[in-house]
């Protein structure tokens, strides 16, 4: 790793993504450590800044304040907006690729940038861009297929499935998140080489602290049990769910307080699905928090509750248990393969409230150790996981 790392510092790196915050933001940062030069170019939809003037919530996640973070940004690390009008519907998603190339291409004329190595987050719209780039610079692609793009869109249509396969045949080699993922990269008979590298969380951020110092920081109740999701508020992240799932729940017991933070197209559905339930005293929608304000929230839970529909492999359960809180999550995606004993976390099945409530009800009375679950997160932070993806680096620039 050493040698690895060395041979990497002489290198830029050029990085396509879809935001600079969170999860992107924190492995690229770590990624940082080992280039000359870290180029990324993030896509943004100007037209999401309406949200700002207007109460469209579906625009709020993509704004420009929510989708880049420049805080403590390493001084190698160069971000670009990339800015591409489009209209957030299904035909125009589909033709996207072109316009983002475009944009990319500017910026990359513009600032005279050089780079060794291309790495697109997400198969469309970064990864068409990767792979238009790829054959117009003649250096080596990876793309990574985080969730979404690799379960949902390439089995759409046939539209659809010609533009992600022609990115993964067209990248030399590919990174996705989870054994479900990777079947799906199967199932489109792709020769690529592939590897499952699992995402991670940063320990300097997500680490255990004082529950009931977090709470008194948030000025949320110290005698209430506390669910806390964190998400975008979208039908997939099925928040619907876990309300339901609270109403049931608040029948038998009446100290917990459900946490629900994000930004999405569902917040007027679920503040209403809240009111009509009589559930004001015990589900809050707290919108959305800054990344670094999140590991207070999680420190202040007694369980990190997850009911999505789908995943790859969710971000905010690595970060859960690096805080040393339970996790109870849904069979999707990744989630199995990390929640794979009851040590850290409890699974329930998508969609069924009844499943949800019982095993809220058990995480909530079980004792859990601590330390083992912090225990169990180390192998997945960003510093552990990096290494993996810098050797993937090194066997495509060979």
């Amino acid at each position: 790793m050493l040698y690895e790392g060395q041979v990497m510092k002489q290198k830029n790196i050029l990085i396509i993504c879809h935001s600079y915050a969170s999860f992107q933001k924190d492995s690229i940062e770590e990624l940082s450590k080992f280039f000359s030069n870290v180029y990324v170019l993030v896509r943004y939809n100007p037209i999401s800044e309406i949200a700002r003037y207007l109460p469209i919530q579906s625009l709020q996640p993509f704004r420009k304040d929510k989708k880049i973070d420049l805080s403590d940004k390493p001084e190698n690390v160069h971000v670009f907006l990339t800015p591409v009008y489009y209209a957030p519907i299904d035909s125009q998603y589909k033709i996207l690729g072109k316009k983002h190339l475009s944009a990319v291409e500017k910026i990359i004329n513009n600032h005279h940038l050089q780079f060794e190595i291309i790495h697109a987050h997400f198969t469309w719209s970064a990864g068409y861009v990767g792979a238009k780039l790829k054959e117009h610079y003649s250096v080596p692609l990876v793309v990574t297929a985080h969730g979404y793009d690799i379960y949902s869109f390439p089995f759409k249509d046939p539209i659809w499935k010609n533009n992600i396969k022609y990115v993964l045949e067209t990248a030399d080699t590919i990174i996705t998140v989870s054994q479900n993922n990777l079947d799906c990269i199967r199932e489109l008979d792709v020769d690529t080489p592939v590897h499952v590298i699992q995402n991670g969380f940063r320990s300097d951020l997500f680490y255990h602290r004082d529950t009931f110092d977090c709470r008194k920081t948030l000025e949320i109740p110290l005698n209430r049990k506390i669910i806390l999701t964190v998400g975008n508020l979208e039908t997939i992240k099925g928040q619907r769910y876990l309300v339901e799932a609270v109403k049931e729940i608040t029948q038998t017991r009446k100290d917990i307080l459900c946490v629900i933070i994000g930004l999405g197209r569902l917040h007027n559905a679920l503040k209403h699905q809240i009111r009509s339930l009589g559930l004001n005293d015990f589900v809050i929608l707290a919108g959305g928090k800054p990344h670094n304000e999140i590991p207070l929230w999680m420190n202040a839970c007694d369980i990190f509750v997850l009911p999505s529909l789908n995943e790859g492999n969710p971000t905010v359960m690595f970060e859960a248990i690096g805080c040393g809180k339970p996790f109870v999550g849904t069979k999707v995606g990744g989630i199995s393969d990390v929640i794979s004993s009851e040590v850290c976390g409890l699974l329930v099945d998508p969609a069924d409230p009844k499943d949800l409530v019982k095993k809220i009800l058990s995480a909530l009375d079980r004792k859990w150790d601590r330390e083992k679950i912090l225990a169990y997160a180390e192998r997945f932070t960003w510093e552990n996981i990096v290494k993996d993806i810098i050797h993937v680096y090194m066997q495509v620039l060979k």
